[in-house]
């Protein structure tokens, strides 16, 4: 199987994490899919991150001193990186530093009356 072409756009971390899944994991094409949409992600998180860092943690607003917003978008830009891996049952990078992700779930049975 030919490995896949990396998706336009990416940036170095969606590259590398493009090339880390591929070199370990055959995908199909909807799962090639869901890893790209991974990668943007991690692209999206790594280019927040570099603002923060820019512009520091703490920024000046009217009231006064307040918690720069991309930092409660990093973390909800990780959680849908960790949801997006675990869906695909791969790992994430150790760069990432994300949230532990739970198993994904299975098919819900129903269950007989009691």
């Amino acid at each position: 199987m030919s490995r896949p072409r990396t998706p336009a756009g990416l940036a170095s971390a969606g590259k590398r994490l493009w090339a880390a899944v591929l070199a370990d994991f055959d995908l199909a094409e909807h799962e090639q899919a869901q890893l790209a949409e991974a990668c943007f992600v991690r692209d999206r998180i790594d280019q927040l991150r570099r603002q923060v860092d820019a512009d520091g943690l703490m920024i000046a607003s009217s009231q006064g001193l307040r918690l720069h917003p991309g930092v409660a978008e990093i973390r909800a830009q990780q959680l849908t990186l960790a949801r997006l891996l675990a869906s695909l049952r791969v790992p994430p990078l150790a760069e990432d530093s994300l949230p532990p992700a739970r198993a994904v779930r299975g098919v819900y049975a129903i269950r007989p009356a009691s």
